[in-house]
């Protein structure tokens, strides 16, 4: 069966404030019990502090994060710190590392994806001597065409030791169906990203440009009503995509929310509880 987590990047500003345990229990409150770490900084003190949330408040470390080379907005790596991630890991009991988007420089041509992605196959043999797997999360860049095929497609089928962990918003945002989606991956999908994708209005801001006859600021606040959203908040069939997502195996369902427009984090994912809980997912928690 799979667990209703809580993807930790939306979190990271509670991360620096108050300690991941605290986060931690405050998330716990709310009803999630397992989490995904992302843009936290695994030091010493943090690794700590999630041992300590594992074992007092029963926290499931589904997965960490890491690039496969140091990126520009810094963080850990496998080429760099490989040994310290597996050591991470196996302190937290998780058996899953995933890369949470294609490096920057392997986005200007097929050749660099390519070879991020022989690259990737040969961490994940790696990391598989450790028990540990490792899983590719998509965004909607993916979904460009090669040749007619998709982007994902050539990553999938270049590294056939790399996992993938499908986010369906950004599945939706390629023009795609979720569903159809993780019905076609789905040997391969063990966690998915779950948020929604909502088209709201347009700002009064920019109604208030028009009139001022500025109209590239109009296009920008039209073009912005494309947006992240709480779960059950949006246009996403949520019951069809966890029901998929169960039917294919995946292990972990981790609520995730990149914008929160003015709302606070732990807000949005108490949205997204209850709206889960009134879909009656309540015992996937």
């Amino acid at each position: 069966m799979a667990t209703i987590g809580v993807q930790a990047m939306m979190l990271k500003d509670n991360f620096a404030k108050d300690g991941p345990f605290e986060t931690l229990r405050q998330v716990s409150e709310i009803g999630y019990h397992a989490v995904e770490i992302s843009q936290i900084p695994m030091t010493p003190e943090n690794v700590a502090e999630l041992v300590r949330a594992r074992d007092e408040l029963g926290m499931d470390i589904a997965s960490l994060s890491a690039g496969l080379k140091p990126a520009p907005m810094g963080g850990e790596s496998l080429t760099g710190d490989f040994d310290k991630i597996v050591a991470d890991a196996k302190t937290l009991d998780s058996s899953m590392i995933r890369m949470g988007m294609l490096p920057f420089d392997a986005m200007a041509s097929l050749d660099a994806v390519l070879e991020f992605c022989d690259a990737s196959n040969e961490m994940a043999a790696r990391l598989q001597d450790h028990g540990i797997s490792l899983y590719y999360h998509n965004h909607h860049i993916e979904f460009a065409k090669y040749d007619g095929k998709f982007l994902l497609d050539i990553i999938a089928d270049r590294a056939p030791l790399m996992g993938l962990e499908v986010d369906v918003h950004w599945v939706q945002r390629g023009g795609l169906d979720p569903v159809t989606t993780l019905k076609k991956y789905s040997d391969r999908v063990a966690m998915v990203h779950l948020k929604d994708y909502r088209i709201g209005q347009i700002a009064p801001e920019g109604f208030d440009a028009l009139t001022k006859g500025d109209f590239p600021a109009f296009m920008a606040a039209f073009k912005d009503v494309v947006r992240f959203a709480e779960v059950g908040e949006g246009n996403l069939d949520f019951p069809a995509i966890i029901d998929a997502s169960e039917e294919i195996g995946a292990r972990y369902l981790l609520v995730e929310q990149d914008e929160q427009y003015g709302r606070t984090p732990l807000e949005c994912l108490q949205t997204s509880y209850d709206n889960l809980v009134a879909l009656g997912y309540g015992h996937l928690f």
